[in-house]
């Protein structure tokens, strides 16, 4: 058991893009209830109508299979959620829930999976969900959709207990003990008010400057 806790503690946090498809934008309130209750945090959310050339270069491995202008035309057809999910092994664990990329297979052989569920049942190519086929290409599409988001790996384990410990709690437990002192009516206001002008990276100025007359 504790061998367990500790390999699950020690996995690494990934993102990876999902994407909710046209056929499936009528159920993306309950895709969405099911992407949380399995563990997912939606970092980033976008509604987007893509244009053929979009689609073109967010498929372009695909441009040369023969069934791309279906693909195009289905994929530019109207809106689609797009969403940066992120937990521990994101981009298996969301393929394994959306399961295969065939309606049917997925019908036949993972009935529980979200494809099965919400993908075209009288097309099997419009499956209704998008996942990242692997961590490399997980960064690229969302930096396709996203590209103002910066993806930097993020802190796990022992990482994050040296992050707090040497960026935040100093200055948190010292605001905190402030805090039991003055008994403040709001605590959350006077708290965050004084981190704010107790907060040790703010800049200083090391001398004042005179205004000049007008």
């Amino acid at each position: 058991m504790d061998a367990e806790i500790l390999s699950e503690s020690n996995a690494s946090v990934q993102r990876t893009l999902a994407i909710i498809k046209p056929e499936a934008l009528p159920y993306a309130d309950e895709i969405e209830e099911k992407i949380k209750e399995d563990g997912y945090t939606i970092a980033q959310k976008r509604v987007v109508t893509l244009t053929g050339e979009q689609v073109t270069q967010f498929y372009s491995e695909q441009y040369d299979s023969p069934g791309f202008p279906k693909l195009m035309a289905h994929m530019s057809s109207g809106p689609i959620i797009v969403l940066c999910l992120s937990k521990n092994n994101a981009v298996d664990d969301w393929n394994t829930l959306i399961g295969p990329a065939n309606v049917s297979e997925a019908r036949h052989l993972f009935p529980a999976c979200l494809r099965a569920k919400y993908g075209d049942q009288s097309e099997d190519t419009f499956n209704g969900l998008h996942g990242s086929e692997n961590e490399e290409t997980a960064e690229k599409e969302i930096r396709f959709f996203f590209p103002e988001m910066i993806l930097e790996p993020l802190l796990t384990g022992e990482a994050v207990t040296d992050y707090l410990a040497e960026s935040v709690n100093p200055t948190l437990l010292e605001g905190l003990a402030q805090l039991c002192k003055v008994k403040p009516a709001d605590p959350v206001v006077w708290l965050a008010d004084w981190l704010l002008m107790n907060n040790p990276n703010k800049p200083r100025t090391d001398e004042i400057i005179t205004p000049i007359p007008t």
